[in-house]
This record gives structure tokens, C-alpha cells and sequence, in this order.
């Protein structure tokens, strides 16, 4: 059997210890008898394997923008062991098959743990509910539902949502985005819109979903996760969920972290996105929320296009872009003036999402469970160059940014899958190991 011995890592506390693998698991150091392979992981930082609940990976229908081989990649490069897939397929995951399809094509590329997210409603339609029983009950054994990159607009549906996924304490992913108060809309509502003239999205388009939201879940008595939040508003109605008890749980993603709508002065369709970059008062609202808890989760909502896709006209281009190998980095660089720890890291990156979707083997560095973990040097100046990433995107809005900390390698239940910067092998999914537990 394969050891591996990672020698002298600095855990997220601060405390500087070995780590040992074996059989897929980390095991006491001391029992591992003569390693196979010694890592030395001197002046690195060992962080439980990052969990992202909100990526693009585009297959089935979208291969001319991502595969999901080649996202699968570009979370080990850039230190994820799972990630979950959003359902905006072609077709759409919003039935069994579908889902499964995308769970198989994940274990055969091995880089990553690829765990589908399954359609609310038929073709993302909001009108009538998917196949959420089936999508559970299936080999993919699906947790979360969202028809992101469209709203569940009709209460009612949502109500009944969040009524069938609850008999199997799953989750309800919602793109908190009213549809009438965002027609047509370009960038944030604002003083910049208005000296652009280009059409607003208002605040509140995403305010009163959430509002709406918390108040269904917790009527019901279910789970909901509000994905990519960006709006200090927002920030205030979840806190105040929270206060009450409602099961509600949020994210945001790191560009919203850095990035706001002035930077749509350069017409540069890269920082086209949706939720749309606010204001720097928002950013500061919510690297406070991050900070202090309201907001759980970092979510990359990595969003691949086609280059004939975003470098066109800025009303003519897609929304979205590209992020999980950049996001570490980037998270590190938004909170580095905040009370932000390396343990807070941690928790925002890869325990808190680990523990929302119920992935036992992820979120810990703790002896028995999987060994999934990233080791990342946090004085590593580097600069983001898109055109060398693994993703096929290259709409990534830090082009040429110089960022810190480096993810050197990842391990996949045991498996280094990205060693000393560089691709390794994938993990054998299809043979007996702890992640068929």
C-alpha cells in the first residue's frame, strides 16, 4: 500500500506537525512505518481540502466552454477536492440521468469530487418541480437544488420546493434575483450606471428574494442557501434570519470580495457578471459578513465562456467568470486587513461548506477521515496569467494582478493530484476507497 508522509506542514491553527496517508485516509504519522513518499512541506500551510458549493462546469451541452475533465483539473489546481456542479446544463440536470451523467464523467476524470447540483424546476423554467426525489435517490445521491442563473421566482413553487426537499434534509440553492426588476439590466444601479447609461440592477432585485426566501424556509421549517450574495442589504436580511433560527446559510464569491462596479468604466466584458460588482460599501459589508459569520461559505461560481462569448460588445457579451484557481489567493488578499485568520480561511473555504453539504471526508485534517488536503505557500508572489490555467475559460477578472498565497499541492483522498504546481496523477475512483463510503 502507498504512504505518503507530509513532514513539518503548518496546520490552520498556527501548531507545526507531520501528516501521514494511507489507504486514502490520514492516519497517525507514527504508524506509517517507512513512507513511500516523503513531502516537505517546511514554510507551508495545510488546509483541509477547499469545498466549492457553486461552480460551472458546463458538460453536458457546453464542451466548447468547459468539460468537465478540464474543470475537474482547474479545481486541483487551485486546491479543491469537491465541487458541485450547477444544473444549467444542455439538457438540463433535472432528472435522474442527467445528474448521474454528470457524477460518472467526475469520477472518471479524478481530480476532483464532483457532486451534481440538481435542477429545481424542469428546463430551469420555474414552473413545475424536477425530479428531486429521483435526483436524491439516484447513484449521484443529489443534496442540493438550484436552477442558478435563473430565479425560482413563483413563491408558490418555491414554497413546495422547500417542502420535498426537506423530507431528505436537502437544500435549496437560490439566485436571489427578481426577474421584472431586472429586465434588461446591465450592471449595478448606481451613480455609475447612470454616468454610463446603461440600464441599473437595482439592490433590492436581490433583497427581496431574500426576504421573501428566509420567510418561506422558515415557515416550512427547511433549508435554504442563498448563492452569491452582493449587496450590504442582503447581508443585513440574513443576519437577521439567523437571529431568528432559520436554516439559512449564504455565500459569496471572492471577485465580489474585491471588485466593484467602477470597474465597469473600461467596458472590458470580463467584469460582466451576475449578481453584477456593486459598490465598495457593499464589499466592505460583506468581507465583514465573511468575517464574522453570517455569510458561511466562499462559493467561486466559476463561470466559464467561450472567448467569441465575452470579448465583444459589453451589451452583446455573456455574464460570468472564471475563478477556482485564483480564489484562494483571492479570498486571502480581501480579508488580509481584517481579523482573518488562517483558520477562518479554512472554515469559509472548505469546513463550513463541507459540513452544509454533508461531505464527511472533506473540511478536516482530522486522523481517520479522507485525505483530502491542499498545501499552499502563503509568500508566493505570483501573477495571474489565465491563458496557462487548466480551466478552458479565460475570463478571469485578476489578469495580470499580482496575488500571494500559491496552491503547490493537492491531495484527493490520498491521490496528489497537483504536486509542486504542476498536474499529477488523477485518483482511481472506480476502485474500492474510503470516498464510496
Amino acid at each position: 500500500m502507498t504512504t505518503t508522509l507530509i513532514r513539518a506542514a503548518t496546520l490552520p491553527d498556527g501548531s507545526r506537525a507531520d501528516l501521514g496517508i494511507a489507504g486514502g485516509l490520514l492516519v497517525d504519522p507514527q504508524d506509517l512505518g517507512t513512507p513511500t513518499t516523503v513531502v516537505d512541506a517546511d514554510g507551508l500551510l495545510a488546509l483541509p481540502g477547499l469545498v466549492d458549493m457553486h461552480t460551472h462546469l458546463r458538460e453536458p451541452g457546453r464542451e466548447d466552454a468547459e468539460t468537465i475533465l478540464t474543470g475537474s483539473r482547474a479545481a486541483a489546481a487551485g486546491g479543491y477536492t469537491a465541487v458541485h456542479a450547477m444544473a444549467n446544463t444542455s439538457p438540463v440536470a433535472d432528472t435522474a440521468g442527467v445528474v448521474e451523467q454528470v457524477h460518472r464523467l467526475g469520477r472518471a476524470a479524478g481530480y476532483t469530487q464532483v457532486e451534481p447540483v440538481g435542477a429545481v424546476t424542469v428546463g430551469l423554467a420555474g414552473e413545475t418541480l424536477a425530479e428531486l426525489g429521483a435526483m436524491a435517490d439516484s447513484e449521484a445521491r443529489v443534496r442540493m437544488f438550484s436552477d442558478d442563473g435563473h430565479c425560482v421566482w413563483d413563491p408558490l413553487v418555491m414554497r413546495r420546493a422547500l417542502e420535498y426537499v426537506k423530507a431528505f434534509d436537502g437544500i435549496i440553492a437560490q439566485h436571489a434575483q427578481d426577474p421584472r426588476l431586472t429586465e434588461g439590466a446591465q450592471m449595478n444601479e448606481g451613480v455609475v450606471s447612470a454616468e454610463l447609461g446603461l440600464p441599473g440592477w437595482p439592490a433590492v432585485a436581490e433583497e427581496a428574494i431574500i426576504a421573501r426566501d428566509v420567510l418561506l424556509a422558515e415557515h416550512v421549517g427547511s433549508r435554504l442557501h442563498v448563492c452569491h450574495v452582493s449587496t450590504a442589504g442582503s447581508v443585513e436580511l440574513i443576519r437577521w434570519a439567523k437571529s431568528r433560527g432559520i436554516r439559512v446559510t449564504a455565500e459569496v464569491t471572492p471577485h465580489h470580495l474585491v471588485l466593484t462596479d467602477e470597474e465597469v468604466r473600461s467596458f472590458d466584458p470580463v467584469y460582466k457578471v451576475n449578481p453584477p460588482l456593486r459598490t465598495q460599501e457593499d464589499v466592505h459589508a460583506l468581507r465583514g459578513a465573511l468575517a464574522d459569520g453570517t455569510i458561511d461559505v466562499v462559493g467561486t461560481d466559476h463561470a466559464p465562456h467561450p472567448s467569441e462569448h465575452k470579448c465583444v460588445e459589453w451589451t452583446a457579451a455573456a455574464m460570468g467568470m472564471v475563478g477556482m484557481e485564483t480564489a484562494l489567493a483571492v479570498v486571502s488578499h480581501a480579508m488580509r486587513d481584517l481579523d482573518f485568520s488562517t483558520a477562518d480561511l479554512a472554515r469559509v473555504m472548505s469546513t463550513r461548506p463541507a459540513e452544509i453539504v454533508g461531505l464527511a471526508h472533506h473540511g478536516t485534517l482530522a486522523i481517520g477521515t479522507g485525505a483530502n488536503l491542499v498545501l499552499v505557500d502563503p509568500e508566493a508572489p505570483h501573477t495571474v496569467e489565465p491563458d496557462t490555467h487548466e480551466t478552458m475559460g479565460r475570463n478571469n477578472p485578476f489578469r495580470g494582478r499580482t496575488l500571494g498565497a500559491r496552491v503547490t499541492d493537492t491531495f484527493l483522498y490520498g491521490t496528489r493530484v497537483f504536486a509542486d504546481g504542476e498536474l499529477g496523477t488523477p485518483l482511481a475512483f472506480g476502485e474500492a476507497g474510503p470516498w464510496n463510503d
